[in-house]
């Protein structure tokens, strides 16, 4: 799901993976040597920079500017990778003010022995784009935030080969988000928190080109802001002055994940993988009983169809954070359940010319705490859409041109949500 993100070109901030042997989207130039740098330059048109309803949309022109420097560094047993991408906007309308984005990559692969395999990760990123602070493809929310937003993931993965037949998968990922707005109902409110995720897996050669899979997942969720999460005017404030309202960690939360799967190689171009199983959340900090059962799948599945050209595809469901909080005076959103539907392709038109499509649908239902009953119910939907095309010409083994639109869009059964989003740009990228 991360690679298929990190190729969608939504925008252009995104680093590509770090090994020439993970990442196609590596030039001539950065396969030759263990570091290269680049710099790009692009204008573009936003047609609703704030992600507000289209009535009262604001749109502007701008340029882009955004040099990176990377290292890769393969040794006998052991692949080292690092890379910084920094990105500085400049809206032509004067309202809007200049944006400064920050990205900071870094991997080590080590290979113990052919039986044992450690991989570390880690991004941190200050940002304000949703695709750039939600690179999982379930978004925590669709709006973008000004600010100088952090995110910072951090993972380990060990792999061992047991016997034969029987291998295993130990991993751990960390994520944490700090939000700059702050104040009741405020992004902090809503979104700051430390995520842990554990995992462990069973890998059975079941076929010579099939390998099942047996898995159990630990996720905790930690809001940490002290901000809380306020339905104002409700009559409890008009008439006694108390305003109806939870605290931050009211919506921390334990779910833990039992799925089956596979891994399956069709042919040296064609593989997929599935994981089904279920879900159990429990909400410890809430009254009452709060926990509840769901469906867990992850889908994908990669098709290279002819040198530099490939599909990626997949499904996703599974419950997420959300920047809703109350919706009425007595209900409190505590999550959302999300189902994510994407599509990816690369395509090598000709020897210089390469393009991307990419489509992307997440229906997101939420789950709201109503303070009076004491019981969690659906209480509405959000729908997004998004499109995005990219076309790059390859002038010479330094010099890109690129051209691309995006089309985001959020139907939402929430008042002042929904919105439209189109943006072009047309641009220049070096690299040495």
């Amino acid at each position: 799901m991360k690679k298929f993100l990190s190729t969608m070109g939504v925008v252009a901030l995104g680093a590509t993976s770090l090994h020439a042997q993970y990442a196609p989207g590596l030039s001539a130039i950065e396969r030759t040597k263990p570091w290269s740098i680049s710099a790009s330059l692009r204008g573009f048109y936003d047609d609703n920079v704030t992600t507000s309803p289209n009535s009262v949309a604001r749109d502007s022109f701008g340029i882009e500017v955004s040099p990176s420097v990377s290292l890769n560094l393969a040794l006998d047993q052991t692949f080292i990778g690092a890379s910084y991408v920094y990105s500085m906007r400049y809206y032509e309308d004067s309202r809007f003010d200049t944006e400064h984005v920050h990205q900071f990559n870094a991997k080590l692969d080590h290979a113990f022995s052919e039986r044992y395999k450690l991989e570390l990760n880690e991004s941190f990123v200050i940002a304000q784009e949703p695709e750039v602070l939600d690179p999982t493809g379930v978004r925590t929310g669709a709006i973008r935030t000004e600010g100088d937003n952090i995110r910072n993931t951090a993972s380990a993965d060990f792999h061992a080969q047991l016997s034969p037949l029987l291998g295993t998968r130990l991993g751990y990922a960390n994520n944490f988000y700090d939000y700059e707005q702050t104040g009741f109902n405020s992004r902090s409110a809503l979104l700051d928190r430390m995520e842990h995720l554990a995992t462990v897996n069973l890998r059975w050669q079941a076929l010579r080109q099939t390998i099942g899979v047996l898995g159990y997942n630990f996720e905790a969720v930690d809001y940490t802001s002290s901000d809380p999460v306020r339905y104002p005017g409700g009559i409890a404030e008009i008439f006694f002055g108390i305003p109806s309202a939870i605290a931050a960690d009211s919506r921390n939360r334990y779910t833990h994940y039992f799925y089956v799967g596979a891994d399956h190689n069709f042919n040296a171009r064609l593989n997929a993988s599935a994981r089904v199983g279920g879900q159990y959340t429990e909400y410890y900090n809430m009254v009452g009983n709060q926990n509840t059962i769901g469906p867990y799948a992850d889908l994908n599945l990669t098709y290279t169809y002819m040198p530099g050209s490939f599909l990626q595809a997949g499904l996703r469901h599974s419950p997420n954070p959300t920047d809703l909080g109350a919706v009425s005076a007595t209900q409190f959103v505590l999550n959302q359940e999300s189902t994510s539907v994407y599509a990816s392709l690369t395509h090598r038109i000709t020897p210089r010319v390469t393009g991307n499509l990419l489509a992307q649908y997440q229906h997101s239902t939420a789950n709201a705490f109503d303070i009076f009953s004491g019981e969690t119910e659906n209480i509405g939907s959000d729908n997004f859409f998004i499109i995005g095309l990219n076309v790059s010409y390859r002038i010479n083994p330094y010099w890109m041109a690129e051209t691309g639109y995006n089309f985001d869009r959020l139907d939402s059964d929430f008042p002042n949500r929904s919105y439209t989003r189109n943006r072009v740009y047309v641009g220049l990228r070096a690299t040495y």
